[in-house]
């Protein structure tokens, strides 16, 4: 299970900057960078719940505290993505990063964080097929009612 969730969380990793890409090339240009940040973060969102909804069964993570578990391993690795490449690859301050963070100065990406963390857990329970209390896929009785 770890590894598959390692796995998915570098192919959420991949879209994500290939996303960025994308958005720093046609939506700056548009409506500035905060705004096209601000909706790269909800963009990026979707993008991440779609990647977990597909992927969550193969996964293999069942019940509340591995869904969330997985979720908190890819909210690790994507903000010490985040920092580095902020950081180390494109050169931004310490404080453009930090704003990406601060709902006062309009930065939002917090919220995508959260997402992500919770993401596992909300494709398990949109999944179809019936599910126990945690959201997991009902495990089968061996007997048939009706």
């Amino acid at each position: 299970m770890i590894f598959r969730a390692l796995l998915v969380w570098l192919l959420i990793f991949a879209v994500e900057v290939v996303h960025g890409v994308l958005r720093t090339l046609w939506l700056v240009p548009l409506v500035g960078d905060l705004p096209a940040r601000q909706i790269g973060v909800l963009v990026g969102s979707l993008l991440i719940l779609l990647a977990a909804w597909l992927c969550i069964d193969w996964i293999g993570a069942r019940g509340r505290r591995e869904l969330l578990g997985v979720g908190l391993s890819w909210l690790l690795l994507m903000l010490v993505a985040e920092i580095t490449l902020g950081r180390f690859v494109f050169g931004y301050p310490w404080l453009r990063i930090a704003e990406d963070f601060d709902p006062t100065r309009g930065g939002i990406l917090g919220l995508g964080m959260l997402v992500l963390f919770a993401a596992p857990w909300l494709a398990r329970r949109w999944r179809p097929g019936p599910r126990d209390e945690d959201g997991a896929p009902a495990r089968a009785t061996g007997h048939r009612s009706g």
